[in-house]
């Protein structure tokens, strides 16, 4: 049976109503962890008052242990 490792990372948005993000920095971490074996899963937005102030992305990879 295939057992899985999981992480969430976020990152802070900005915008009148939330939601941008700095692009290069989002592409460095996800080439980051990519290359150590992680599956980007799905992304969710954190709002606050109706504005996105946090974008999650959630990862997994088979379990090395």
């Amino acid at each position: 049976m295939t057992k899985w490792e999981y992480k969430f990372i976020e990152f802070d948005t900005w915008g009148t109503a939330g939601g941008r993000v700095k692009v290069d920095e989002v592409e460095e971490k996800l080439k980051e962890l990519g290359s150590k074996g992680w599956e980007l899963g799905a992304t969710y937005s954190a709002t606050d008052l109706s504005a996105s102030r946090k974008i999650i992305y959630n990862f997994k990879r088979v379990s090395q242990f």
